[in-house]
């Protein structure tokens, strides 16, 4: 059979949160294909069916901002957790 996967996460391990990160993973039998990752600002593929959707991804600008406007929402919510832990500490 086949495995595929997406996984989205918010890194940070600042308390002002300036240091968080995107990461949007697409992964197909356990392996990474094609990543979004804010800091790069871009897909990357990592494999030749990656690159291929990784240069369809980053030639439309919509899916771009959208993935890019991903980071505010981190934001939101890494303020949200933030604020609960220092409350709890």
């Amino acid at each position: 059979g086949y495995f595929y996967s997406r996984w989205r996460k918010c890194i940070w391990s600042s308390h002002d949160l300036s240091d968080i990160v995107f990461i949007d993973n697409y992964i197909f039998n356990k392996d990474v294909y094609i990543q979004f990752n804010s800091t790069v600002g871009k897909y990357v593929g990592y494999t030749e069916h990656g690159v291929y959707n990784a240069e369809l991804r980053n030639n439309n600008t919509g899916i771009l901002q959208s993935e890019r406007s991903q980071v505010d929402i981190c934001k939101q919510n890494a303020d949200v957790y933030q604020q609960t832990i220092t409350d709890k500490s």
